[in-house]
């Protein structure tokens, strides 16, 4: 009891520092508006009329998975700022398990990515982006895999990263390249095999091609587009995400130890 109690308050304080940085939070939400306007908006009045589904909706589900995926990534960025804070020292040291430090650390940057993609689709269902209550509950398995494989890949990179300044480098050099090879803005399905490799090495491929398939059960048109079988895409996420948390707490906890 006493472990879910620190990592239920560990999480309520990342979802609770979002609410306060009101900056931070209001940018990702225009940001987001800008993307899916001018880009979406552009491109499916350029070549969607060419293209057997709807592009802007193809865009608009794409961004939400990536968004999901990057804001638990980019969350786990404030251990940095805890361990430079010695804030992480005085977390270390309570009687708790340091993997239940983490797993909050994890929860934490999940709900606040969730969070963040709200207003998005409140954006969608008001500018007549078509969306039905089958995409919704679409995403629901979809946001628990984008947003726990984003932190844990945040967390595999912050456990190996000494300070913030270096992960504020990184971290775009990680999420950018992965919006145009995972499938967000175009269909993968045809790229050449050197570019077919850049994909399937990108851990947000696999939560793409996942939200595709659970959207083709009402959009058979996105069942041409499909590179895996479901349980693939679950396989993948699941083995990964294992492996990404396990040695990325191991890195943390370590260069804890050494400090």
């Amino acid at each position: 009891m006493k472990e879910l109690s620190a990592i239920a308050t560990i999480a309520y304080r990342d979802v609770l520092g979002l609410f306060r940085d009101r900056t931070r939070l209001l940018f990702s939400l225009f940001f987001s508006v800008i993307f899916i306007s001018v880009v979406g908006g552009m491109l499916g009045q350029n070549i969607g009329h060419a293209l057997p589904f709807d592009y802007t909706q193809f865009v608009f589900f794409g961004f939400i998975t990536q968004m999901l995926f990057q804001g638990a990534l980019v969350g786990l960025v404030t251990l940095i700022r805890d361990r430079e804070s010695n804030f992480s020292q005085e977390i270390f040291i309570a009687p708790i398990s340091r993997y239940s430090i983490i797993l909050g650390k994890v929860l934490g940057s999940s709900i606040t990515s969730i969070i963040t993609v709200l207003g998005m689709v409140v954006y969608g269902l008001v500018t007549g982006i078509k969306l039905s209550w089958l995409d919704l509950a679409a995403f629901v398995p979809v946001t628990l895999a984008a947003a726990v494989m984003g932190a844990a890949l945040g967390l595999l990179l912050i456990g190996n990263l000494k300070n913030q300044q270096t992960a504020n480098m990184i971290f775009p050099l990680i999420i950018f390249p992965q919006t145009f090879v995972a499938g967000v803005l175009t269909p993968i399905n045809s790229s050449s095999w050197w570019l077919s490799l850049i994909s399937h090495i990108a851990p947000l491929t696999y939560v793409v091609d996942f939200m595709r398939n659970m959207l083709a059960f009402h959009h058979p048109a996105y069942q041409k587009l499909i590179l895996y079988p479901m349980w693939v895409d679950m396989a993948v996420i699941a083995a990964m995400s294992v492996v990404f948390i396990v040695v990325g707490t191991w890195a943390f906890v370590r260069g804890e130890r050494n400090r």
